[in-house]
């Protein structure tokens, strides 16, 4: 996998992550938007367990990535 190509699977990552936050900030959510919280922390959780995504990371984005898929 080339940088540009992992650069990009973060970048998506933390359009997840922004997703995430965004529905947490809600007090409410529908089926749907818990479908989606659900699927993106699945994302998230499944992108923590490749080793060169791991290895792209900042320690912050680790830490974001992190506290929103507890």
């Amino acid at each position: 996998m080339t940088e540009q190509q992992i650069a990009k699977h973060v970048t998506d990552s933390f359009d997840s992550v922004n997703l995430i936050i965004e529905l947490n900030a809600k007090e409410v959510l529908t089926d749907g938007e818990i479908e989606t919280k659900s699927r993106n922390k699945e994302h998230l959780s499944g992108m923590l367990s490749k080793e060169w995504f791991l290895n792209a990371l900042t320690p912050e984005q680790l830490i974001q990535i992190q506290a929103v898929i507890l």
